[in-house]
């Protein structure tokens, strides 16, 4: 039985206190792609009817389960099992290859410009996972970085899944 199958989401994803509207809307149509959730944490960077936001997501917008979420504590009283929460962050020390992604998993992301704050990294800090950056680059842009993030999931998934088929 698919996660799809049993109305779940795939995954949930995770932007504190996202600044770029054109990201946060692509990262919205991937949602949508994937059957996951999008939740935005803390102040916006931008408002929520704002052009570029709809732009990005198109007229896939209207299939995007949303959430918007006031601040950070307010977001994890919504998180039933703080040990699937994954955050992403180029301050960790291991890949997001190295974690087990399973459906229904919190993919946590930081701001565009400064990423998970200090806070938040030493709270989670045995949940870090980073994505490995072969060339002079800090890290990718945040609607790519959720989007490798989420495929990579989808295929440990269906990769054991299929392995379990046989």
């Amino acid at each position: 039985m698919s996660v799809s199958e049993i109305n779940i989401p795939l995954f949930r994803i995770v932007l504190i206190e996202p600044e770029i509207p054109s990201n946060t809307g692509s990262i919205g149509r991937s949602c949508v792609g994937l059957n996951s959730e999008l939740h935005l944490v803390g102040k916006l960077g931008f408002e929520i009817n704002n052009r570029q936001l709809k732009r990005a997501g198109l007229d896939y917008w209207q299939y995007l389960k949303w959430f918007q979420h006031k601040s950070i504590d307010a977001w994890l009283e919504k998180v039933p099992d703080h040990r699937r929460m994954i955050f992403f962050s180029t301050k960790a020390t291991q890949t997001y290859f190295e974690f087990e992604f399973a459906p229904g998993d919190w993919l946590v992301f930081g701001r565009e410009t400064q990423g998970l704050s200090d806070e938040i990294r030493d709270r989670f800090k045995n949940q870090l996972v980073k994505m490995p950056m072969l060339g002079p680059i800090r890290s990718l842009n945040l609607s790519n970085a959720v989007t490798a993030a989420m495929y990579e999931g989808y295929r440990q998934i269906n990769s054991r899944r299929f392995l379990q088929e046989k």
